[in-house]
């Protein structure tokens, strides 16, 4: 091997020229030719491996507008490096194996590195496959296998790589959130209603957030909020989305809350989707869910209510006053029972409701009639601050549930409280000539556009009054305005 080594240099500057105008192959078949060596022996190997594939691609150099043709040559080949080779190597530059894969070794020799070099729409791509330190020539066989048989179906490999990177870099960052952040569902939604609590209008509305929270979403109260996924939202999900629609996207809603919530406090990462939103996630996995139709409350027909006004004043007791004082005012009964003598005045016989107790939150001024007067005369007078209508706890109004048990007593069903603000706007549209925002300014709804609101500052209160004494004589009509003393 000395003497065949020796004689292959000296041999090598006579093919320079074929070197540079002749592919690999063509010159491998005429080296028995012109070095008059024969084809498979000794020295023809010592050429081959110590000349040609160490010199040749460097003194011919590509030729303008693509690869060197030697060089597809040895991409196109399989398995041409070996593992003592890939161990070996110290010159810098590329080494192919073959099928685009590549060992590419830096100037320095500081960095050795395998490449899977392939063409995409046109442009030559690289991708790398890491380091041979790490990386063997087998395993990097393997994936630069993978690699081609990506492009062959129409795949970037390059692009491939970069997703799955992200999904373990999504995924490590989970973990690592999931340690420092360890809360679970149930604790984020416990804080979320504590903090939006506030804001709320009435204990009904907190009572619904912690009985879907706490009884629909209960599977995922004690999985940590990082790890609630699709699959966990829709087992607490489908056993109630068809029986119980409503109620199941009320839920929805709020679980989606609470996970939002939970990604602006920092509990997970910001770039993660929210598993419980509707549009373009779970409206592909469940039925579209049917609308209830947003009905009204049940109400007593306008030509019924004189009638009803005589046997409400023929029952003792507060709360067949306190509701004839909501349909005397046609208030809302929250209002009406909230209702103090200090809002109350007697000599301008105006009941003013502050914004704070108003579903619109701006101040309600309420004209009494002479019915109304009366009733408030027939009451015991209290303190500025005492309710007009008390309930059995101190400094408690009366509870809505009065109501329905009023209607039980006497024997009235298919009504609500509420719907005696429908049964007033049935009566003023259809058997009086009242102006339409008169009749909706007084049930307290704000009527046009944001401009003309902001430019009608008055209420219309004479008006009002007008209507609301009509409102207290048809009310009355059937048997005059007869109001029954509250026995002791």
């Amino acid at each position: 091997p000395t003497l065949s080594a020796s004689k292959a240099i000296r041999i090598g500057p006579r093919l320079t020229a074929e070197a540079q105008k002749t592919p690999k192959t063509s010159l491998l078949k005429l080296l028995p030719r012109r070095c008059g060596v024969r084809s498979g022996s000794c020295l023809f190997d010592a050429i081959r491996v110590s000349w040609v594939d160490r010199w040749v691609d460097r003194i011919a150099g590509p030729p303008s507008g693509g690869v060197p043709e030697t060089e597809a040559k040895m991409v196109r080949a399989l398995n041409r490096l070996s593992a003592r080779e890939v161990a070996t190597l110290k010159t810098p530059g590329r080494h192919f194996d073959g099928g685009g894969l590549c060992l590419f070794i830096s100037a320095d020799l500081s960095r050795r590195r395998w490449t899977f070099q392939f063409r995409w729409q046109g442009r030559k791509c690289e991708m790398g496959l890491g380091s041979p330190d790490t990386v063997p020539l087998a395993k990097a066989r393997e994936l630069a296998a993978a690699a081609r048989l990506t492009v062959q179906c129409g795949s970037n490999p390059l692009e491939e790589k970069r997703a799955a990177l992200d999904v373990q870099r999504r995924s490590v960052q989970a973990q690592e959130f999931s340690r420092s952040n360890a809360r679970t569902f149930g604790q984020v939604a416990d804080d979320l209603i504590k903090s939006k609590g506030a804001g709320w209008r009435n204990a009904k509305h907190r009572a619904q957030w912690h009985m879907t929270l706490e009884i629909y979403a209960a599977p995922l109260r004690a999985l940590p909020v990082t790890e609630v996924t699709t699959e966990h939202i829709l087992a607490a999900l489908q056993p109630i989305w068809i029986s119980k629609p409503e109620t199941a996207s009320r839920t929805r809603g709020r679980i989606e809350a609470v996970i939002d919530a939970a990604r602006a406090r920092g509990l997970i990462p910001a770039d993660t989707a929210n598993p419980a939103r509707w549009k373009g996630h779970l409206a592909n996995l469940l039925p579209p869910r049917e609308r209830l139709s947003r009905g009204h409350h049940a109400a007593l027909s306008w030509k019924e209510l004189p009638a009803f006004i005589v046997r409400l004043r023929e029952r003792p007791g507060l709360s067949p006053r306190a509701l004839e004082w909501t349909i005397l005012t046609a208030a809302r009964l929250g209002e009406a029972l909230g209702s103090r003598w200090a809002e109350i005045d007697l000599s301008d016989r105006v009941w003013e409701i502050p914004k704070e107790r108003m579903k619109a939150k701006r101040v309600h001024r309420v004209p009494l009639s002479p019915a109304a007067m009366a009733l408030l005369a027939s009451l015991p007078a209290g303190e500025p601050d005492d309710l007009v209508f008390p309930g059995f706890k101190p400094g408690k109004p009366l509870s809505d549930m009065v109501m329905k048990s009023l209607f039980t007593r006497m024997n009235v069903g298919g009504i609500t409280s509420h719907g005696f603000r429908s049964t007033f706007r049935d009566w003023a549209g259809e058997a009086t000539s009242h102006l339409r925002e008169v009749c909706e300014a007084a049930l307290a709804h704000a009527v046009g556009d944001a401009v003309e609101l902001a430019y009608r500052r008055g209420d219309a209160l004479e008006k009002r009054r007008v209507l609301m004494c009509d409102w207290a004589t048809y009310c009355g009509s059937a048997l005059g305005s007869r109001i029954v003393p509250r026995r002791s």
